[in-house]
């Protein structure tokens, strides 16, 4: 039987990939949704102003929108809440007994909530025992983040990494439905993001670390610069890392890595977690964005020099970055008896 599963924050960007994602999943039912004030009462189909590629899923289109001030009664719950709205609510949530699963950047550095990258740090999972609730928590990583680690993992398993660096083009669905005006983004780079160079530095310190009764943090020089890019899907990454691996090195582990997603099949794990390009002109948003239906981070432009290995990454930054990212944590969840 199917888990009932409820997405909160239902009609905003990372909401409509939770609504596709889970059409016809073989772990969850959808059997709420939730929105603001002013869309609660509604249709999810009168509400939704739906701008992802997938249609709108038949299941979700006649479902009532509920407020987030009214009673969750599913187990499992799916959040894309604004901030403001998280802050409280994700934890009330956890303390009633609910397993919320967020994209939001309220918890990731409370004392016990991971950030949760399967294929990367499964036995972070461990600390919601110390939460202290009858429910628990479990984050994303920012979708820049998400991308950049995966790779990394491959090195730090094969090879020493003493410092990182990385420059991002961020696609404009990172800023939301309504987060960017035209004027600002067309035929433009903006230089800077607002607190995501931070959390990219910070979040990638943790989510490579150790949990012992604890998180702590990795030992790694993190230095990020962030830009938003005229591009709808996709973020792209350019990065340095300083270690003792050389490219042909590089290339066998981003080939060969796996995670316990892909050994024990769980149904939004891709195949490969990395997809390696040698292509001069390749990854390539247009091209390689949806690579394992969104949930592969595309790599390539491999160089060294002076003890910097260099390559490009793509990786999507609402699928594998944001609402793919927490299906994948909820069924590993589900299968490791979490849940």
């Amino acid at each position: 039987m199917k888990k009932k599963v409820a997405v909160l924050g239902a009609t905003g960007m990372v909401g409509q990939r939770f609504v596709s994602l889970l059409n016809e999943h073989p772990y969850f039912e959808v059997t709420s949704l939730y929105a603001s004030k002013n869309s609660a009462g509604k249709k999810y189909k009168d509400a939704v102003n739906w701008v992802i590629e997938p249609p709108l899923p038949s299941y979700a289109k006649d479902v009532v929108l509920k407020s987030f001030d009214e009673r969750v009664e599913e187990d499992i719950v799916f959040s894309a809440l604004p901030k403001e709205v998280a802050d409280t609510l994700e934890i009330d949530l956890a303390k009633e007994g609910k397993f919320v699963f967020s994209n939001t950047a309220s918890h990731r550095f409370d004392p016990f909530v991971p950030i949760l990258i399967p294929e990367v740090n499964p036995h972070h999972i461990e600390a919601v025992k110390y939460q202290k609730t009858e429910g628990f928590i479990i984050t994303n990583a920012n979708c820049s983040t998400t991308g950049l680690v995966i790779p990394l993992k491959a090195l730090m398993e094969k090879f020493t990494v003493k410092s990182v660096f990385v420059v991002t083009m961020q696609a404009i669905s990172g800023a939301g439905i309504n987060g960017l005006s035209a004027l600002l983004i067309q035929g433009n780079v903006l230089p800077y993001i607002e607190k995501e160079e931070e959390k990219i530095e910070s979040e990638t310190r943790k989510i490579l670390g150790e949990f012992k009764d604890g998180f702590i943090l990795k030992s790694l020089p993190v230095f990020a610069r962030a830009n938003r890019v005229p591009v709808r899907e996709g973020h792209t990454e350019v990065v340095f890392v300083e270690t003792d691996a050389d490219c042909e090195d590089a290339k066998l582990a981003f080939k060969n890595f796996v995670g316990i997603p892909q050994e024990i099949s769980l149904p939004t794990a891709p195949e490969k977690p990395i997809l390696l390009h040698e292509e001069m002109f390749r990854p390539q948003p247009v091209l390689d964005v949806n690579s394992g239906k969104g949930m592969s981070v595309s790599v390539g432009r491999i160089r060294k020099n002076n003890g910097f290995l260099t390559f490009t990454l793509l990786s999507h930054n609402t699928i594998r970055g944001a609402a793919g990212g927490s299906v994948l944590n909820a069924e590993f969840a589900l299968k490791e008896g979490f849940i």
